[in-house]
């Protein structure tokens, strides 16, 4: 196979394309990479938009595979868990495991991105090219139409395969929609949600204004805001909040008075951190949250579709950037097969991970949930405080779903989500029928939680739900 089909067109420059043009690359194979943005090392394109995400171990099995963890790791803020901040101010801290050496860390997306670019770029074999924005992709003919930004010129590029890395709105996916040459499954799902990026500026001093190493979460029912911080002291927050529902939403958001108002009925100790909220929320965009999921992800041996191109989610498990990366890491690992034919490869690779990606997307939109309204149930604190002592006291027995599907990254996300989901519902039941306490002894209510959960997931078979 490699010796027939050694030249590779990627589609898209960000991270997963640039991760996979680099594992690419040190493979051996020839890899030309087009991207429709200017060069993000030479130019700001953050444009109010996702400039930190969440870092955690699937990601940093990609980092490990391509050799460069430790330069990532000095990019990583670690956060330890959720920082709770109720209406009046109050905060708590729930950590994300039991386990002291869990976290998740808080990272840049253009730094990481960079990074990514310039390792890559150190292989002669691999070609990045900016300003580059496909149109549509012949995936009959292994060719791409490009056009370039600057000289509005046109071009076809063609190759032996063709991976599309092009993000949610990707070219090839809609190609291969409206080509009608096969037949392809296609879903796009919006959350009645939308988001906007604001800012908390570090002190005068450089300092951070409230506690570094955590994920803030102020949850109100039906809305919530969040806060990451960045290595320069600040940090990225992000309201996520319905268009069109409730007293405040993104439609009703339009006066200065009408927002100072929200955030201080809302939010009152984030607006105190937040002098520059105006400038912050009247310049930066609102942008829809959505789900993508698609079949299939290849034509023939032609072309593939991978990270958000292939499966995009909401941002709300904290795993998007991680997926995609898992996605170059999986993809490798049926390399190494050295299947008869690309088709035999990509049709590997695809059913073994489409089965997890489906599960990603859906544990998001559980999150989604979870993070506005459950973390500031009592029941759900009550589940969680047990979670974290059961963590702590058995290591190596217990793990929530939560750390099933963010720390165990030799755990597919689809295993993850039906055990979770199963230790989840047995432990709500215990609790509340009153079969366990937060007092009782923990290797009994271990043994309980355990056989609850056997008896969930045996339901779950039964149903052929598993």
């Amino acid at each position: 196979m490699k010796e027939k089909q050694q030249n590779i067109l990627i589609i898209g420059a960000g991270l997963c394309g640039s991760l996979l043009a680099l594992r690419l690359g040190q493979r051996g194979y020839n890899v030309t990479v087009y991207e429709m943005r200017p060069d993000l090392r030479k130019v700001d394109i953050s444009a109010g938009r996702s400039i930190n995400l969440a870092f955690s171990d699937r990601g940093n099995k990609a980092m490990k595979l391509v050799g460069i963890e430790d330069k990532v790791k000095a990019l990583c803020i670690p956060m330890h868990g959720r920082m709770i901040h109720d209406k009046k101010g109050n905060t708590y801290l729930s950590n994300y495991s039991g386990r002291e050496y869990e976290h998740i860390n808080s990272i840049s997306r253009g730094e990481l991105n960079g990074l990514l670019l310039t390792e890559a770029e150190k292989h002669k074999n691999v070609s990045i090219y900016f300003n580059k924005k496909c149109k549509s992709v012949d995936f009959e003919k292994t060719t791409a139409l490009f056009q370039d930004y600057k000289t509005k010129d046109e071009f076809v590029e063609d190759a032996d395969i063709i991976i599309a890395t092009d993000g949610a709105g990707s070219a090839m996916r809609k190609s291969y929609y409206l080509g009608k040459k096969f037949l392809f499954s296609f879903s796009q799902e919006y959350l009645t949600h939308g988001y906007k990026e604001l800012s908390i500026l570090p002190k005068e001093n450089g300092d951070y204004k409230t506690y570094k190493n955590a994920l803030h979460i102020w949850p109100r029912g039906s809305f919530m805001l969040i806060a990451l911080p960045n290595l320069d002291g600040s940090f990225t927050v992000t309201l996520f909040l319905s268009y069109d529902e409730g007293e405040y939403n993104f439609n009703n958001l339009t006066t200065e008075e009408k927002v100072l108002e929200f955030f201080q009925k809302e939010f009152p100790d984030a607006l105190a951190l937040m002098p520059n909220l105006i400038d912050d929320f009247f310049e930066n965009p609102t942008s829809p949250l959505g789900t993508v999921k698609c079949s299939p992800w290849h034509y023939k041996g032609n072309t593939l579709l991978m990270g958000d191109a292939a499966h995009a989610i909401v941002p709300f498990y904290g795993q998007g950037m991680n997926a995609s990366f898992e996605d170059v890491v999986e993809f490798d690992k049926v390399l190494d097969k050295n299947l008869e034919s690309w088709e035999a490869t990509f049709d590997a690779y695809e059913k073994t991970r489409k089965k997890d990606t489906d599960a990603i997307a859906d544990l998001a939109i559980d999150n989604f949930h979870e993070m506005k309204d459950h973390v500031a149930n009592p029941m759900f604190q009550e589940k969680r405080k047990l979670e974290m002592a059961l963590e702590k006291a058995f290591p190596d027995q217990y793990s929530s779903k939560y750390s099933l599907v963010t720390f165990n990254e030799d755990i597919g996300y689809r295993e993850a989500m039906l055990k979770g989901r199963a230790q989840d519902k047995a432990i709500l039941n215990l609790l509340t029928d009153g079969i366990i306490t937060l007092d009782d002894d923990l290797k009994t209510t271990l043994k309980k939680v355990k056989q609850e959960t056997e008896a969930i997931l045996e339901d779950d078979r039964i149903a052929g739900l598993k």
